[in-house]
């Protein structure tokens, strides 16, 4: 900055308020300065330049696995509202360890940020290194309820499968619940909500835990769903899956074992998810799913980091924000 100050004839101080804040300067200084930026194409260092700030414009986004088009959609939607408000947002993925985890925090901690969002891996995590980044670095926490950070934004997994549950009670056999062993808060809240629902209706709950672990949450539906179709050991033939990457993989078990998917006549299975995944509507049958609200989920996560930061200090108590979930009936229940 110190060569391009001097090449260019405009002062030092001057280019750097420039580019804390390009308003800043007179519109003729502005001009000056920018005819000079494309002559020389000069582009300052950012992360250098942060080191000198005490609050730079960098937030950190940390997600358990960025190839989850659920993770991807609500990224998007976060960087795009960062951008907007003129911050520089960076995106790590855990690509669902441990290690790969601390090492985002860790590295992200390096560049200074003014603030963080992040959803952690939940089970797997090192809460002990989550938790020291999140005292250190303002943080809200999304999708994966560990208690760290300011505040967390959700959905709300009881109002959700009650809504589910409701719904294909009323239409049908009762549903049993088909899960893996959790890999996140939200397991384990969507089965308990499952089972308080279904003894609220009266009816008994009835869990299938099949065998798996990590994210390939397709494949283990396919082939546990085969296993199970094939000993005919599904205990009802609604079910009802954790989540909607489950669903998908028992859609595909159920088609190579020649059994139709939905409601009516000639089908054997109701089949039904949770999240409105993105490519749940182009299943085939067409999945039947609980939606979370995305977009309010991403705008409310951004609008709290902004008032945590703008306030300097976090706040008295850890805040909540849960959004209720909506129906989505398509064609395989």
């Amino acid at each position: 900055m110190e060569e391009f100050a001097e090449v260019s004839g405009i002062s030092r101080p001057t280019v750097s308020k420039y580019f804390h804040d390009p308003d800043s300067v007179r519109k003729t200084t502005r001009s000056k300065i920018e005819s000079a930026l494309e002559q020389y194409d000069y582009r300052p260092n950012i992360f250098a330049m942060n080191q000198n700030r005490k609050a730079t414009k960098t937030i950190g986004i940390v997600v358990p696995y960025l190839a989850d088009p659920f993770f991807a959609e609500i990224v998007r939607k976060i960087e795009r509202l960062c951008i907007e408000a003129g911050f520089w947002p960076i995106v790590f993925s855990a690509h669902g360890e441990r290690s790969l985890e601390n090492d985002a925090l860790a590295t992200l901690q390096s560049l200074r940020p003014i603030g963080a969002l992040i959803a952690p891996l939940g089970r797997s995590s090192d809460f002990e290194s989550v938790q020291q980044f999140a005292e250190e670095v303002p943080t809200v926490v999304f999708d994966s309820n560990v208690n760290v950070g300011a505040a967390f934004v959700g959905s709300d997994n009881f109002q959700s499968i009650g809504l589910m549950v409701d719904y294909l009670c009323r239409t049908g056999e009762p549903p049993c619940f088909f899960e893996m062993p959790p890999v996140n808060p939200n397991a384990n809240k969507r089965r308990d909500a499952y089972r308080q629902a279904m003894e609220r209706l009266g009816h008994q709950p009835q869990v299938i835990q099949v065998e798996g672990s990590g994210w390939e949450f397709e494949r283990i539906g396919l082939e546990e769903g085969m296993r199970l179709i094939s000993e005919r050991s599904l205990p009802s033939d609604s079910i009802l899956c954790s989540n909607d990457r489950l669903a998908i993989g028992l859609l595909a078990a159920a088609y190579q074992k020649g059994l139709r998917v939905g409601h009516g006549p000639g089908c054997a299975l109701r089949i039904a998810g949770h999240d409105d995944h993105p490519w749940s509507r182009f299943t085939c049958p067409p999945l039947t799913t609980v939606s979370q609200d995305y977009t309010a989920i991403a705008e409310r996560s951004v609008e709290m980091l902004f008032e945590l930061i703008a306030g300097g200090a976090p706040p008295a108590r850890r805040r909540e924000v849960l959004f209720d979930g909506k129906l989505v009936l398509r064609a395989s229940a």
